[in-house]
């Protein structure tokens, strides 16, 4: 294997240990809000993580789990609940909402000083605009730090995307497009995609599709980010078949061990810094 390893698991626990030591300078804990509504096995088990990992670095957290069938108007008075409690730093809603709540509205409730998921219209806004949101999608932010362990340099790099979601593929070409990259999106109906991926300096693949990625689809040395979790024949696996690519390629995020823990480590990171920018406030 030539691929070097980029170890999200071994990043993330440098910064968990890094907030620990600047959250015990701190005269309080800072507190995470989580609303989990419904039982969907895939949300509660990211929320126990959240939860796990905060309360190791010393973020206190607080639950509200909430039936599958609750009215969109009490999630929302819920929200204001925590947006006006000056002891709560973040608010985050975990995703995938049931479907007879409107996703857009009850993100958008949430206060942009309170967004630690970074998905309010004010911060993506500030971020689409090259200012600087009060904070940024914990995934993007979390990719970001992975490709600079590897190439600090990004001005001028080509850039494929594979996949184009509002949590992942668009926030975080707008981050590539700000360090001067050459970005390319693609989706379900790009035309041609091999010629796309094949031009890549570094590849994201975030579409959901099991070992999608091949190795006939890059040129060599290509910096590898896998955000896929799936299954294949009960086995985790990405959106890039790594044994495929392993030999060819400059390096890769593993799955699991990647993406996934930057993205709770950056969740808590904007935590942290939720607390500090609120207490400079008053």
């Amino acid at each position: 294997m030539t691929a070097k390893i980029i170890d999200g698991k071994q990043i993330a626990t440098q910064i968990y240990a890094e907030l620990k030591s600047k959250i015990s300078t701190l005269p309080t804990s800072p507190k995470l809000a989580i609303i989990l509504v419904g039982d969907d096995d895939s949300s509660r088990i990211y929320v126990r993580n959240k939860q796990k990992f905060a309360a190791e670095t010393g973020i206190v957290t607080e639950l509200f789990h909430l039936p599958a069938n609750t009215a969109e108007q009490d999630l929302l008075q819920l929200i204001d609940k925590c947006n006006q409690d000056t002891a709560v730093n973040g608010i985050i809603v975990q995703l995938p909402l049931p479907e007879h709540l409107n996703t857009h509205r009850i993100i958008n409730r949430i206060s942009p000083l309170k967004d630690v998921d970074g998905f309010h219209p004010y911060n993506t806004g500030m971020l689409q605009n090259n200012e600087k949101p009060y904070f940024i999608a914990a995934t993007p932010l979390g990719i970001m730090t992975l490709i600079k362990t590897v190439t600090p340099e990004l001005s001028g790099k080509n850039v494929v995307i594979i996949g184009a979601s509002l949590i992942v593929g668009r926030p975080l070409a707008t981050l590539l497009l700000n360090q001067e990259c050459t970005v390319t999106v693609t989706h379900i109906h790009t035309q041609n995609i091999k010629e796309l991926t094949r031009k890549a300096d570094i590849l994201v693949a975030a579409c959901g599709v099991a070992k999608l990625v091949k190795n006939d689809w890059l040129k060599p040395n290509t910096i590898l980010i896998d955000v896929g979790i799936n299954r294949d024949n009960g086995k985790l696996c990405g959106d890039i078949d790594f044994d495929d690519v392993k030999e060819d390629a400059a390096a890769i995020t593993p799955v699991p061990g990647g993406v996934g823990p930057m993205t709770v480590a950056m969740l808590l990171q904007n935590t942290v810094d939720a607390y500090i920018l609120q207490r400079s406030a008053l």
